[in-house]
């Protein structure tokens, strides 16, 4: 695994809110942690078909405009009623004319469920992948899961994305029930950083 020596790290994102939860993970190391807005990077088209393939383009396409190591990530739920569906369409199930509207795409889900006879319970985990890219083409990939269950109606106001309808395993609460601090230390996210931390570690 090839150790990160910068002392910059540009975050490919848009996000402000994964940009601010990466950089106070990273707090600890004395790393200088940029967003890609704040470079005016353009958005690329995630044309992957997995979460690795989209968090490279992202990561590489990143690096290649700025000279610097660059960490994206992707990520997304799968529901095994649905072939793991919607994966990493995710977020397109929420798209609308007028913006993303999650209530819609977590009952898109739910409907489809019922429709196809699905037998509960309708397992289902959210997934992340960390992509960290250097400029010379070299990446590394980190990978995290939560496994967990779909549940209906949906519960809780905290969270986003499709947090109301999924129920971790071994917790009676649902993501969107959980505060944010309890849900970052066990979620799917937090699993693919525990991995992803040991390139910024030195002996």
């Amino acid at each position: 695994m090839r150790k990160f020596t910068s002392k910059t790290l540009l975050i490919a994102t848009h996000n402000s809110g994964k940009l601010e939860e990466i950089a106070d993970l990273l707090g600890d190391f004395g790393i200088t942690v940029v967003g890609a807005a704040e470079l005016d990077l353009p958005e690329p088209h995630e044309t992957g078909t997995s979460f690795v393939e989209n968090a490279r383009i992202k990561a590489h396409a990143a690096a290649k405009a700025t000279g610097l190591p660059a960490l994206s990530d992707d990520s997304g739920i799968e529901i095994d009623g649905l072939d793991g569906a919607p994966g990493v369409y995710t977020a397109d199930w929420a798209e609308t004319p007028s913006g993303r509207d999650f209530v819609l795409a977590m009952t898109r889900a739910h409907d489809e469920l019922v429709a196809r006879g699905a037998p509960k319970p309708w397992t289902a985990r959210f997934c992340c992948t960390f992509v960290l890219a250097w400029p010379d083409g070299h990446d590394e990939v980190f990978e995290g899961r939560m496994e967990g269950q779909i549940v209906w109606p949906m519960r809780g106001g905290h969270g986003h994305g499709y947090d109301p309808i999924f129920q971790p395993k071994g917790f009676a609460q649902t993501f969107g029930e959980m505060d944010r601090w309890q849900k970052n230390r066990i979620s799917h996210r937090a699993d693919a950083f525990r991995k992803l931390i040991a390139v910024f570690e030195h002996d």
